[in-house]
């Protein structure tokens, strides 16, 4: 393996364990020495690939991001009937739930201490979607609320579950694997609750 390829495997390898303490375990005050221990390599190599913690952080945030940004894109798609794409948007979001449970609280944590978050969506888009919802309702495939209480309802009932995760594994006192699986179950019961029909 040439040295270029073993510096990007060992980069990649610092951001992945990065991803999966912050994203995956919520742990949001990692060190950069928890992160090395973590990944397995010396604790200068982060500084040396990444410069700093926070630099390395705001990789890993940025390329969150990026799947946030994916997810909203199929809103944007407007060839599909409504709920169609509401479902695809529901199996996005619970995918990237199971695949980062910590990633709408982290978000939350960085706007909170005034670090920069890029929109998931436009606002020309939004209207749209504010116009989609109202055609629904006129068709009475929706219950009539005002559309941005459609939008409430949708997220709330995606993202809740992950961003308060160890609270309800504990006190419903199930095992990660049982709450994957209670998560990857939600679509059709989102879909049921947001449609009449």
């Amino acid at each position: 393996m040439s040295n270029q390829a073993k510096k990007d495997q060992t980069q990649e390898l610092i951001k992945e364990t990065a991803k999966n303490l912050f994203f995956v375990k919520g742990k949001f005050d990692a060190t950069t020495q928890e992160i090395a221990d973590a990944a397995g390599v010396n604790r200068t190599l982060i500084n040396y690939y990444f410069r700093s913690r926070d630099n390395l952080i705001q990789i890993i945030f940025d390329e969150a991001q990026l799947v946030e940004q994916e997810k909203s894109r199929v809103i944007q798609n407007s060839d599909l009937p409504f709920k169609e794409k509401m479902s695809q948007f529901i199996e996005h979001s619970l995918s990237t739930s199971l695949q980062y449970p910590y990633l709408e609280t982290y978000i939350v944590s960085q706007i909170n201490k005034g670090n920069c978050h890029k929109k998931d969506i436009e606002e020309d888009e939004l209207n749209k979607l504010y116009e989609d919802i109202e055609k629904e309702m006129e068709l009475g495939n929706i219950e009539k609320i005002k559309p941005i209480q459609f939008v409430l309802n949708m997220i709330s009932l995606l993202v809740f579950p992950s961003a308060v995760r160890p609270l309800l594994m504990e006190n419903l006192m199930i095992t990660d694997k049982e709450f994957d699986k209670i998560i990857s179950e939600r679509k059709e019961i989102i879909l049921n609750m947001l449609f009449k029909n």
